[in-house]
Parts: C-alpha cells; structure tokens; sequence
C-alpha cells in the first residue's frame, strides 16, 4: 500500500478534504489494540520503556514543563476558553481577625480555582476530537461524549500510564540557531524531525513521548501573549502524520496553542486538519502549550535530550483534557 506523500509541496492545497482522508485511513489503529482499548498510542508504554527512562535520571534535576495557571495567561475567550479565576475562601486576614471559629489559635487559608481544563499547559484526551462523527477505535461520538463527560476514554484511564522517555526535539534550535525561533506559519516536515534528530543524537522510538520546540513562546514572552492562543503558528506538517505513525511514538506535545501549523497548509477553509488524523484515528495524545525553554537549555549544556518524563493527567473523571505540570528528571 502506497502512503501519502511527506512532502508538503505534494499537497493538494484546494481539496482539504482528500488529503485528511487519505492519511487517515492509512494511518488509522483501529482495533491495534482491542475494541476494548481506552488508551490508544499510550500502550507503547510498557513496564519496560519505564525502567529505560528511570535510567536516564543521573542527576537529579527536575525541570517543570509546565506555563503558568494564573489570570494573566494567554486566553482571549475563543470557544469559551479563559484563563482561570483563583479566589480565597479563607486568608490570612480571616486569621488575624480570629473570625474562622477554629479553636487555640489556629488559622488556615483555603482557595479554589475556575478554568477550562485546556487553558494552559495541558493533553487533548483521545475524545477531545472527532472524524465524521467517529471517536478513537471506531466508536460512535454521540456514544463516547456526551453530557455526563466522555464515558468511554476519559482522562483518568491515563492517570498512571504517561511516565516514559521524553525526547526533546528542539527543531527551532535546529533550523533557526540564530534566534532559536521559528517563524509563524512554518510547517515544520517530518524531514526537519528527522534532521533534529540527526544533529542532536536523539534518536526516537516506540513508547517515547516527542517534546517539539519552535520558540514561539520564547517570542511570545519577549513581545506579549497575541494571538499565542489561536493565531497563527509555527507547527507540524499534515504531512508529519506518517512520521508520527510509523515512529510508535505514545504522545506528543508542542509549545504552541495548537500542535500543528496555522493557518493550515490549505487555500480552502480547514481546521486542525492534522488533529483530526491523529487523535480519532491514531489514537495519539496531544499536548499542547507547554513550556520547553528551560529543558531546551538544560539539553543544550547537557548535550543529552532525552530524560524521564512523568505528566500524568488529573483523574478528572470522563474529561476529555487536563492541566498538567510535566516534569523532566535528568
């Protein structure tokens, strides 16, 4: 079976449609991994792969992945997404004031917090997206989400799987070494991945989990959030999808709002064409605007870019994403 071209020249740039529907069906893991299956790309992290990335760690250094979840953080409210609201319940006033009914002098401060669960640095759950109304594995959406959440493949089946061997892929390091940031807009290709590789001696294989830096962030830090979250961006190529299939790679994320480039690589309306190839049909979990300045860094003047990663989701029962603090132990 022939598999559609990786090169984004080859694309029908007027016919969206064909072009998602051929990656598609060739890319499709239905039934990889039983009817059954909850966990897609995930089942390649086995015991394992685990006790290899445990091996990684040499010195004990945490690196947090995670942006901030505060109120100045990059939402503009598109499809109802804000940044979150904290509030206190109980402060140190209450304390002071000696008005909390608590007994000998004690006092405490208790707060909450309001958010949409993909604000910031966070997974897209295998229901987040659908094809012609099909979820992952094949199942109807209308069957897998529905108002009592997504009933079927949930965030919190993956609440003790996602620790494995992160990889770094400082791709805008790579192509950009002058300013260590791609430009809104770059479809990065699947031979700019394998170039990354190359140059950083990071080779990448089943179980792992991918970390693509483009600097964005970086930008966005120096010039103002903008359209950080929804405008255009430096991402993966359409064309990545067999790369992202064939590698068996179990998840993953971007330091971006939307993993794939934008606009998308089309002369016609499309809308995260690539989201909807690899999520309902490959199973692959997705994450998004994660913060990979400090581990691009700390790989630099290590000369490594691999090391243990463990971004576990919230168990938030029948959600389709979570906010998540990755960390890297190297």
């Amino acid at each position: 079976m022939s598999h559609p071209s990786e090169n984004p020249a080859d694309l029908d740039r007027q016919n969206p449609k064909a072009e998602i529907a051929a990656r598609a069906e060739a890319y499709r893991n239905w039934g990889r991994w039983g009817d059954d299956d909850r966990l897609g790309t995930l089942n390649f992290i086995d015991a394992a792969k685990r006790v290899e990335a445990a091996g990684l760690v040499r010195e004990g250094r945490v690196v947090s992945l995670s942006q901030s979840f505060d109120t100045n953080g990059p939402q503009k409210g598109w499809r109802r997404r804000t940044n979150p609201v904290h509030l206190m319940t109980d402060t140190g006033t209450d304390a002071e004031r000696g008005n909390q009914g608590f007994p000998h002098g004690i006092g405490g401060a208790d707060d909450y917090i309001s958010m949409p669960l993909q604000c910031s640095t966070q997974w897209d759950g295998l229901g987040h997206i659908f094809d012609h109304g099909n979820a992952w594995n094949g199942r109807r959406a209308g069957e897998v989400v529905t108002s009592e959440g997504d009933q079927v493949t949930g965030i919190e089946h993956a609440a003790s799987v996602i620790v494995s061997r992160g990889v770094l892929l400082d791709v805008a390091r790579h192509l950009r070494p002058e300013t260590g940031e791609l430009e809104d807009g770059y479809a990065i290709t699947a031979a700019d991945l394998d170039a990354t590789i190359a140059a950083q001696g990071s080779p990448v294989g089943p179980g792992d989990i991918v970390l693509v830096r483009t600097g964005q962030l970086t930008r966005t830090r120096r010039d103002g959030w903008g359209d950080y979250a929804g405008g255009p961006a430096p991402g993966l190529s359409l064309t990545t999808a067999g790369w992202l299939h064939r590698t068996e790679i179990a998840a993953i994320a971007t330091d971006t709002w939307g993993f794939e480039v934008r606009p998308n690589e089309f002369d016609v309306p499309a809308f995260q064409p690539l989201h909807q190839i690899v999520i309902p049909n490959m199973g692959l979990t997705i994450g998004e605007l994660w913060d990979l300045d400090e581990i691009a860094a700390v790989c630099a003047e290590a000369g490594r870019y691999d090391f243990l990663l463990s971004a576990a989701p919230l168990r938030i029962t029948g959600a389709v994403g979570s906010p998540i603090n990755p960390v890297a132990i190297l």
